[in-house]
């Protein structure tokens, strides 16, 4: 049976309809038709592979889009043809069916990426010590998105090309060169020079995946490197969006770009009394109880002295940023209970000199008090 035998049927049957409304509901019922096979191979797929085979499940889910959109439009282009359409109708079909055609070989392009780099970074799924997995996390998550960015790009350029308004348009555009490449130029800059940082950071990487920054006066975790910005969970989960060009313009402190290890600082004012010695011995005793120290970095020392007190500063290291703050806070806690309970003549405390109340004010301050005098003061 010919295309003409079956046109002559089709308008026999269905000749009191709209022609338009009949191909268009050919179209319509294709397309129902094609989603409905993909349906019914996949549940007969999961019935029969779907238990011993987890990856083709996986495979599935992650081509579901692409694949629908393939059967339906094969669909299409069985049934345009026989459709009772007249161009009115028939040419917006056929350029929407080109449209969605580049669509899905951009979608497809984006998808075998994501798989790819999927599979390529199963081999480095622990990425909170394991520097050498954050290196590839980072590297693979910019460069998909550069990627993903760059071939939608192309596909609606593509897509847009195929109107001849539009091309004519574009042609006209870069012909010209004068103040609309201009504008077009300076409105771009910012998508552009944020891609260019991206490859930059992927390249050089001063920040990976889950390192520890302090940036704009806040500290958090590299949470994601987007195409174009990076998020930073700060320590209260609260998230900052930070276009990725700042990495690469301004400064910033990276807590752990070559390891996690960090020491932690321990400021401490004491009395001038206080033994000095006996606290660093009960300091490198106590730290060894904690789960938290790494064994590398004890110290104590003597840092600064004023009118009132002297300075301590105690040095504790951990195996990463958040183990170093819960260790400084650990040990603080633990030095003002040893000072409070072992060692109370260490604790800060105020010095006066008493003037007596019937004395002249001036000629005391112009003549200091015995040093007898002075010292039983002190006591008092």
């Amino acid at each position: 049976m010919n295309r003409h035998a079956v046109m002559t049927d089709i308008d026999r049957m269905f000749g009191w309809i709209p022609s338009w409304f009949v191909g268009l509901c050919l179209v319509a019922g294709a397309m129902l038709l094609a989603l409905t096979l993909y349906r019914v191979a996949v549940w007969l797929l999961n019935r029969a592979f779907g238990t011993r085979l987890s990856l083709l499940g996986v495979f599935i889910e992650r081509t579901s889009g692409p694949a629908q959109l393939a059967l339906c439009l094969a669909a299409v282009a069985l049934v345009l043809p026989l459709a009772p359409l007249d161009d009115a109708f028939r040419t917006p079909l056929t350029s929407l069916f080109v449209v969605a055609f580049i669509a899905l070989i951009g979608w497809i392009s984006i998808r075998i990426v994501d798989m790819s780099a999927a599979r390529y970074l199963q081999n480095f799924r622990d990425v909170s010590e394991n520097f050498v997995a954050r290196k590839h996390v980072t590297q693979v998550r910019v460069f998909k998105r550069v990627t993903d960015t760059i071939i939608v790009v192309i596909t609606v350029s593509t897509a847009l090309m195929t109107f001849d308004s539009v091309r004519q348009y574009g042609v006209s555009l870069f012909a010209s060169a004068g103040a609309a490449g201009i504008i077009v130029g300076l409105a771009a800059r910012p998508l552009l020079s944020n891609l260019i940082a991206g490859v930059q950071i992927a390249i050089t990487q001063p920040i990976r995946i889950e390192d520890a920054v302090i940036i704009e006066n806040e500290w958090g975790w590299v949470e994601d490197i987007a195409s174009t910005y990076v998020v930073i969970r700060l320590w209260d989960w609260r998230r900052m969006v930070v276009p990725l060009s700042y990495f690469i313009e301004k400064p910033f402190q990276n807590w752990t770009r070559d390891t996690a290890s960090l020491i932690g600082v321990i400021p401490l004012h004491v009395d001038y009394r206080a033994d000095v010695p006996r606290i660093r011995r009960w300091l490198e005793e106590a730290i060894k109880d904690s789960a938290l120290w790494d064994g590398a970095v004890v110290n104590l020392q003597v840092i600064n002295a004023d009118s009132r007190t002297i300075e301590l500063r105690a040095l504790v290291s951990a195996r990463n940023a958040p183990q170093s703050w819960d260790l400084r806070c650990e040990m603080r806690e633990k030095l003002i209970a040893f000072i409070r309970d072992e060692m109370p003549e260490a604790l800060p405390r105020e010095r006066a000199i008493l003037i007596p109340s019937g004395g002249d004010d001036t000629d005391f301050v112009r003549r200091p008090a015995a040093p007898e005098k002075m010292r039983a003061n002190a006591r008092n």
